[in-house]
């Protein structure tokens, strides 16, 4: 199949934001495409070339695009510099330039979606002398064949930034519409262009009105057609069989079309890898995936809970109560091959903590599991809590392991388990989990525990739980319903996190970066500097909480009232006069020698514009150093 398909629906998923109309556009595609490309197609959707779950990069990075856009269009870097500049997307700069090359290279040819997913993949597998000169010459062969058009996606997915929005709800929806039966009810047949769509106010084909008759005609044209009593009735028929799903009843029929956008999501939540998903769509034998060691599921996430009593409105009561700790999420994956280590992102880290290995096997009595738990670092003398930071440093450290990990110890906190000898967990209950768990884990203190809990639904037995977490140098608690299942890679009402709200900093922009895609025009990313006396010092970046479009905090009323305040630009970073002062909120003051302050922030958000503040208003050194010691206390 010619490239040229899969740009066409880039282009159309990049000018919509509707959900239905970008789900449409993918299930079309999918139609189009043969078995064999299906899976390419998956995760060029994604802005991929690999599973997520895959350790291979490309490894190009924009100054050698700009090199081999170079080479392919015979522009300067400095004029492609320039138009970066101005336009902040590589892609459509790259799109521009080669709309104005004044002919095409004899050998070019057209591109296919193989011949561009292949040349991609080949850019991760070169290593040693004449690298960089081999990679720019994979992407020469691409650029020399492509339409400017179809350069714009091939440099857009290989410096990843796609920017068509294609979320992985959207690739499961559009695996329901293509593969499964078409409930009626759910789904439109379009008079003019004889298209079915969902329902919606016109047809997201062509703009007609629907066939609101569809469901006779139906019944007239297709013997092949099955009218369920329930959802469970869709267990009991080979869905294959039928095209069509008749329902009287309008919410049966949406209850049908959630079932089979849960197997979708359970196939997916089980593999984590839409590629897998894809494989068996056309056969509908989701039976077939299942988990699999050493192939990380996406964590379980928490929403904030705004107060105890709110929480337990939410998960029941009573509820199971845990520590939330200062840590980071491990994912522990064991079967007869060994142990594997995984973080929240899924990077591979069992170099990293290869001193745990041992202590999960001799600790955790079951033959296979994959296990969720917090790993906290501790002073080896006093046996003390270290906040995050500390073992961040572990994470992404490549030498003199062995001596971090004295350093630095460990120990693991294991609060979850999502499979087990050959079973997956996640949808059974919390409460049989937590049960499966403590059958399992033989504690060593210092080494490996179970995580704190209480099951109460007592305000005050919960509330006296909270206080004890904070006096342990914890972050806060976890409230969870006790009948959740755990639902990988989302945030869902089983669980709720509380922890205390932080004094907000008052800090000053001193520099700016222009953004990209969406963003182009606009200043995006922000540095934050707190006073020393009379001078600046740099405490971290932020871009979170700026709206895009609507409300006085946006991008571009931000970017009009800097820009009078440049002092210089280079590239797409910007100095700025010290004038504008945001109101921050953040998770914690961190050490780090990456900023000139000293300290850093985590997880830094804008609140508001401090238009009331001079200069004399922005915090100082010393105010953050005093939040800095008491954080913990």
């Amino acid at each position: 199949m010619n490239y040229s398909v899969l740009v066409e629906a880039y282009e159309k998923l990049e000018k919509t934001s509707k959900r239905l109309e970008k789900t449409y556009f993918i299930s079309e595609l999918f139609k189009k495409i043969s078995e064999e490309e299906l899976i390419k197609i998956i995760y060029l959707l994604q802005g991929n070339i690999f599973s997520k779950l895959d350790e291979r990069k490309i490894g190009m990075g924009s100054r050698l695009m700009l090199k081999a856009i170079s080479l392919s269009s015979g522009a300067s870097i400095a004029k492609i510099e320039k138009e970066w500049a101005n336009k902040g997307d590589l892609g459509i700069v790259a799109e521009n330039i080669l709309k104005k090359r004044k002919q095409t290279a004899f050998f070019s040819k057209k591109l296919t979606i193989s011949k561009v997913f292949d040349n991609l993949q080949k850019l991760s597998e070169l290593e040693g002398k004449g690298t960089v000169s081999k990679k720019i010459n994979f992407v020469l062969d691409l650029l020399t064949s492509a339409k400017p058009n179809e350069a714009k996606f091939i440099i857009r997915t290989i410096i990843g930034g796609l920017r068509i929005n294609v979320a992985e709800g959207l690739i499961r929806d559009a695996i329901v519409w293509t593969y499964f039966p078409k409930v009626i009810g759910i789904f439109f047949k379009c008079d003019k262009c004889k298209k079915i769509v969902p329902h919606s106010i016109n047809c997201i084909s062509c703009g007609s009105k629907l066939n609101n008759k569809f469901k006779d005609e139906v019944k007239r044209k297709y013997k092949e057609t099955y009218s369920p009593k329930n959802v469970e009735d869709i267990k009991k028929i080979n869905l294959k069989k039928y095209p069509f799903i008749l329902i009287k009843d309008e919410k049966l029929a949406r209850e049908i079309y959630n079932r089979f956008v849960f197997i979708v999501q359970d196939a997916y939540d089980k593999t984590n890898d839409f590629g897998k998903v894809i494989k068996v769509a056309k056969s509908l034998n989701f039976d077939k995936l299942s988990m699999a060691i050493g192939a990380p599921l996406n964590p379980m996430l928490a929403i904030k809970a705004e107060s105890i009593e709110s929480a337990l409105k939410a998960v029941g009561n009573p509820a199971l109560i845990e520590e939330k700790l200062d840590g980071f999420r491990l994912q522990i994956h064991k079967d007869k091959n060994g142990v594997k280590l995984f973080t929240r992102r899924l990077e591979n880290v069992s170099k990293q903590f290869s001193e745990l290995i041992p202590l999960i096997k001799s600790n955790i009595k079951s033959r296979e599991f994959i296990i969720d738990s917090e790993v906290t670092g501790y002073d080896p003398e006093t046996g003390r809590i270290f906040p995050f930071q500390y073992i961040s440093q572990r994470i992404k450290r490549k030498y003199d392991l062995e001596k971090k990990a004295k350093e630095i110890p460990v120990r693991i906190n294991v609060f979850d388990i999502m499979y087990k000898n050959g079973k997956s967990l996640i949808s059974l209950s919390q409460k049989e989990r937590r049960k499966i768990l403590e059958g399992i884990i033989k504690e060593e203190k210092r080494k490996i525990i179970l995580t704190n809990k209480l099951i109460s639904g007592s305000e005050k037995e919960i509330k006296k739980f909270y206080k004890d977490s904070l006096k342990k140098d914890n972050e806060g608690i976890m409230i969870k319903s006790l009948e959740s299942r755990y639902v990988p890679g989302r945030r869902v009402g089983g669980w709720l996190k509380m922890k205390p709200i932080r004094e907000t900093l008052d800090l000053i922009i001193t520099s700016a970066e222009w953004g990209q895609g969406k963003r182009a025009n606009w200043m995006s990313s922000f540095t934050l500097s707190c006073k020393n006396k009379n001078k600046l010092f740099e405490i971290g970046k932020v871009g979170t909480g700026i709206l895009e479009k609507k409300g006085e905090l946006t991008f571009e009323n931000l970017t009009k009232k800097l820009i009078p305040l440049i002092i210089s630009e280079k590239g797409k970073k910007v100095k700025l006069k010290p004038k504008i002062i945001f109101e921050i909120a953040y998770d914690e003051i961190q050490k780090s020698k990456n900023y000139s302050s000293g300290y850093a922030l985590r997880f830094p958000r804008v609140v508001r514009i401090r238009l009331d503040l001079g200069f004399e208003g922005v915090d100082n050194i010393e105010r953050i150093e005093r939040i800095y010691n008491n954080q913990k206390k």
